[in-house]
């Protein structure tokens, strides 16, 4: 999966390097002084990088834990992000990061101890609020779990903080670690689903519909509380019948007791992102959408926008209460 390793000279002797090295040991491994030198440069091709993407091993410095973009939560007034990892293995055609970053190399922050400390920090200046802490944005959560150990690390971490809710957001099945321990009352595991016929489309090298929901009903299975993220909604023209389908077929294995929230949103991306990506993928049949901008944000045109919000919002609440349901409007 790796066959090129870079590592920040500061942190070569970190235990956690160690252990990641010791995974790939034919991987050639690259010096470097900060990883920005290797995944900032301009003069990048993502889609040529993503073929075969290296590992840079680094150190954050500041800006562990960020406020979350408004609009985005499932409940909580206070609620934060934090990225162990930037960029994602899979593909997906609409993720906004291939228009974020200049390059497709994955990064791991190894020093988590640093995005611990904030964390709970925030917790201690305000105990008697509940703040949610989301670990998907920037990259999937659980996606590279073999390699960084990230949910090993994390979830002893918010066992011990009453105050504060995990969001593990992902389209892996990477779950063995979640299966080895008990689960937490206060973290969800939240997988990211669309139809498979769309998947087969826009989510190259994610797992299809049906292992995502093989490992769905295995953690819920196992106690752990599951989250459900319809988003990006894609239009199709016959999206109502691909949609219908998706719902019935996921809550067909749903244990309502075991799910905590139901998330919404149409695809929607930053101006410059979208032409980005466009660019780089001029043939993709996704970007010939009817889309139009508003306020810096290119998504569906407000006619399509709100029947698909409308239509696919009634089928989740004939599964669901309204409050489990967040439907996302940016």
């Amino acid at each position: 999966m790796i066959d090129t390793i870079y590592i920040e000279d500061a942190i070569s002797q970190h235990p956690r390097v160690h252990d990641i090295l010791a995974r790939f040991p034919k991987a050639r491994r690259i010096s470097c002084e900060r990883y920005t030198q290797v995944f900032n440069p301009k003069a990048q091709n993502f889609r040529l990088q993503k073929q075969n993407p290296a590992l840079i091993l680094a150190q954050k410095h500041q800006h562990f834990v960020l406020p979350a973009p408004s609009g985005y939560g499932i409940g909580s007034a206070r609620n934060y992000y934090f990225s162990h990892v930037l960029n994602c293995l899979y593909d997906c055609r609409y993720c906004f990061l291939q228009g974020m970053y200049q390059s497709a190399h994955y990064v791991l922050f190894v020093n988590y101890e640093d995005f611990q400390a904030e964390i709970e920090q925030l917790c201690q200046d305000s105990p008697d609020e509940h703040l949610h802490f989301f670990s998907g944005y920037d990259g999937d959560s659980l996606a590279l779990e073999p390699v960084s150990a990230f949910s090993e690390y994390f979830l002893p971490v918010f066992a011990k903080l009453p105050n504060a809710f995990l969001e593990l957001r992902t389209k892996s099945t990477q779950i063995r670690r979640l299966l080895n321990r008990q689960p937490l009352a206060n973290c969800v595991v939240a997988f990211s689903l669309s139809p498979d016929a769309i998947a087969r489309k826009v989510e190259a090298k994610a797992p299809n519909l049906q292992r995502r929901l093989d490992a769905l009903i295995k953690a819920q299975a196992h106690g752990w509380q599951i989250g459900l993220r319809f988003d990006p909604l894609i239009y199709q023209s016959d999206y109502r019948e691909q949609y219908q389908q998706l719902f019935a077929q996921v809550f067909a294995h749903i244990d309502l007791a075991q799910l905590h929230s139901v998330s919404l949103g149409t695809f929607r991306l930053p101006d410059a992102f979208f032409k980005k990506i466009h660019k780089l993928y001029p043939e993709e049949k996704l970007f010939a959408g009817d889309f139009s901008s508003q306020h810096g944000m290119m998504s569906y045109r407000n006619s399509i926008e709100q029947d698909m919000m409308g239509y696919c919002s009634e089928q989740l609440l004939s599964y669901i209460p309204a409050s489990k349901f967040f439907p996302c409007r940016l």
